[in-house]
């Protein structure tokens, strides 16, 4: 049985939504966040506290993007990745790691300064920065989804649910009422 550790609103959506798209069944393990420092017993599990930490048999992963390539992979085949035999698998391959190394990371700044410090270590220009960071990165996402439903493939892939993680993201912390239209419109 998969067993997902999963915070509301953290990265863990990603693999918690493929394992839904996939109709896998799954354990699924509720924590605080942040739960290294409201679940302090999940270090343990995982030492430097990163959700999601996914468990399938001796195969344990804690990257979200990584997790949802795994699960399609092991699980599949499915229409949700793209197979290195089709013409978009580069595209999909790079959207899936520019959904946290683009996308996410500026955002976790924005977050952290503007929201999850103590009000004495906040930092409006770190946030302010950073957010944007992301919105100059976000402009791929506009361009792509100026001419198509979908980022590649011609379908609904792992990529629309690794960048749509991170426009939720977007959202949730303020940030989704920048979006230009078509990234609104997507």
């Amino acid at each position: 049985m998969i067993t997902l550790y999963h915070c509301h609103a953290a990265r863990s959506f990603r693999p918690l939504w493929m394992l839904e798209e996939l109709g896998l069944p799954y354990d699924l393990k509720m924590l605080p966040f942040p739960p290294r420092a409201f679940a302090k017993e999940s270090l343990a599990l995982t030492p430097l506290g990163p959700i999601p930490l996914r468990i399938d048999g001796d195969t344990r992963m804690t990257e979200s993007s990584g997790i949802c390539h795994y699960l399609g992979t092991r699980y599949g085949p499915t229409p949700l990745l793209v197979s290195a035999d089709e013409p978009a698998f580069g595209a999909f391959l790079n959207w899936m790691y520019f959904s946290d190394a683009t996308l996410t990371f500026p955002q976790t700044l924005v977050l952290r300064y503007s929201q999850l410090e103590p009000e004495d270590r906040r930092n409006p220009q770190v946030a302010g920065d950073y957010a944007k960071w992301f919105f100059g990165r976000l402009r791929a996402v506009e361009t792509a989804t100026a001419t198509a439903e979908t980022l590649c493939a011609g379908r609904f892939t792992a990529a629309e649910i690794v960048i749509g993680y991170a426009l939720r993201l977007a959202g949730n912390i303020g940030l989704a009422g920048n979006f230009g239209p078509n990234v609104a419109a997507y």
